[in-house]
């Protein structure tokens, strides 16, 4: 069975992993959430673009943050633990993308609020 947690909005969510490197280390995520990195990480990647991800570890790993450089030639690979895709909210994407063009670089941020947020097809 796949991993589940409680969200902030007291749903259950199923955790996918991003996996990163040659050692194929594992950073832990929401399905959804991982979804819009997905996006954001492989639109920069199309440029040829790297870039800092700055990442909350889970309590389950000691807790804390850790930041990795994001590089096209490195082996990345996001496996979900569920088995539909998202419907990918436009304004988080958008925030995600700034987010990954400033100085500090990628950090996940919080979905916008369904009623504001606009869906991509």
């Amino acid at each position: 069975m796949a991993p589940r947690i409680w969200n902030h909005r007291m749903e259950y969510r199923t955790m996918g992993k991003m996996i990163y490197g040659p050692q194929g280390d594992e950073i832990q995520f929401d399905d959804r959430l991982l979804a819009h990195l997905q996006v954001a990480i492989i639109t920069k990647f199309r440029r040829n673009e790297c870039f800092a991800f700055t990442f909350v570890h889970a309590m389950e790993e000691g807790s804390g943050r850790s930041t990795i450089w994001l590089h096209p030639t490195v082996p990345l690979r996001f496996r979900y633990a569920g088995t539909r895709e998202a419907k990918l909210n436009r304004d988080w994407l958008e925030r995600l993308l700034v987010s990954a063009n400033s100085t500090t670089g990628l950090r996940p941020v919080d979905e916008p609020a369904p009623e504001s947020a606009s869906v991509v097809p």
